[in-house]
């Protein structure tokens, strides 16, 4: 009762402050009407605050969103189920579901009655513009009177995550150059093998099957032989992200940062849907393969929680994708480069790698003096010419270009052609 007394609303409080003014003054009047008014006052927030504390309903409520994973800039939906697990009506509920300041103001749905053991389903969209994980819930249900006068408040202790990932645009089909690095025999012997005496075979083992035996071979040799089992081929790419503060200008959603994020995800949802064997490796320390069942989830994640760090350097981003070097393809998208960082990413073309920069000019995401940008296009077209001496293909970013019409720069012949024509394609800071 005295939890209930205490959710007394101002409605409620305004009733036994009237009373208690009435009660008075009936006392100094002889007014035994006025008396009887002032009974009936107090009797009503008292009697609400009875009901509304002697109400013990069992609920259970269930949270679904749909999609779990939104993109940047899309809505989610979110679908709460209550159900009345008592036997005994419920009266007017309140629902409020409590959400970061990210997605929008608390949704309150009202919720009339809910009978013995039924169930209600109410929704409502939720829009997140800035990538991150956010928690929805708990949900709080405020139990009230049918007068208003007394609310107390219940929740629900589940949480669920919204995560929102950067926007994934669609690349056009375009060969690359080092799509056939990697590991494995199938893909370069299916050209070679013209019969089945080109069958690669070795000694046979303790164990081997018997249905394995190449009887040719071991005819030809005098032991027993087998066929070797091929290993499927895979192509492997690295994907690298750079995230060192001082490399990106910008604010929010429209940073050159957030063009980069969404940039890797893009490319490493296109090289995934290829058949590529996928890494992830930032500035952040993030170095994670992509698994068969789950790699497009766990790259999506890890790009949604990706921060700006602090104390980045490009010379512990190339040692720690060297670190495990699994040659084949490395597409790197940076930030702002200078001519020595450009030259230290000379060190990730070894183990036959080809190297493929998308070098972002993140002064163009910002206003400058007619001075101060020409010194800041010299300096970046430096840099980006550093980028192609060190053998990397280079394609330069500007504030307004779009990763579709950049991609099939990344394909073309040379890394100094693919400089050039990109550069052409650039005019005034916005890609034709």
């Amino acid at each position: 009762m005295r939890e209930a007394l205490r959710g007394l609303t101002t409605r409620g409080r305004s009733f036994l402050a009237a009373a208690a003014a009435a009660g008075i003054s009936a006392i100094i009047l002889g007014e035994r009407d006025l008396l009887r008014v002032a009974i009936l006052l107090a009797a009503l927030p008292l009697l609400a605050a009875a009901y509304v504390g002697r109400s013990r309903y069992k609920l259970a409520c269930t949270r679904s969103l749909d999609p779990g994973r939104a993109p940047v800039g899309s809505s989610a939906r979110v679908i709460l189920r209550l159900q009345n697990m008592s036997r005994l009506p419920t009266g007017t509920l309140l629902l409020e579901d409590r959400l970061p300041y990210a997605l929008g103001s608390r949704p309150r749905v009202v919720l009339e009655r809910l009978g013995s053991h039924q169930a209600s389903s109410v929704a409502y969209t939720v829009r997140a513009d800035v990538r991150g994980r956010y928690p929805i819930g708990p949900l709080v249900i405020r139990l009230t009177d049918p007068f208003g006068l007394c609310e107390l408040t219940r929740s629900f202790p589940s949480v669920d995550k919204l995560t929102v990932i950067p926007q994934v645009v669609t690349l056009p089909s375009v060969r690359l150059a080092g799509e056939y690095a990697g590991t494995g025999d199938s893909r370069a012997r299916s050209v070679a093998v013209h019969g089945e005496d080109d069958a690669a075979t070795r000694e046979y083992r303790r164990g081997d099957d018997l249905r394995r035996v190449h009887w040719r071979s071991t005819a030809r040799t005098g032991e027993l032989m087998v066929r070797r089992e091929e290993q499927p081929w895979e192509s492997r790419a690295t994907v690298v992200l750079d995230t060192r503060v001082y490399a990106h200008r910008g604010e929010g959603p429209t940073a050159s940062f957030e063009w980069a994020v969404s940039a890797a995800a893009s490319i490493a949802m296109h090289l995934r849907q290829q058949g590529y064997k996928l890494r992830l490796v930032t500035g952040s320390g993030v170095d994670i393969d992509a698994a068969e069942a789950t790699g497009e989830g766990v790259i999506l994640d890890t790009l949604a929680d990706v921060k700006l760090a602090q104390n980045g350097d490009i010379s512990v981003l190339v040692e720690q994708v060297r670190r495990r070097s699994d040659g084949g393809l490395v597409i790197g998208i940076f930030g702002a480069l200078t001519v020595p960082e450009a030259e230290l990413l000379a060190g990730l073309r070894g183990n036959g790698a080809t190297c493929i920069g998308f070098a972002i000019d993140s002064s163009t995401w910002v206003n400058m003096s007619a001075g101060e940008r020409s010194e800041s296009d010299r300096e970046h077209s430096a840099a980006a010419l550093a980028l192609v001496h060190s053998g990397w293909r280079s394609v330069p970013v500007v504030h307004g270009s779009t990763l579709p019409a950049l991609w099939p720069a990344a394909a073309r012949g040379s890394s100094g052609f693919a400089w050039r024509a990109a550069m052409a394609e650039t005019v005034g800071g916005v890609i034709r």
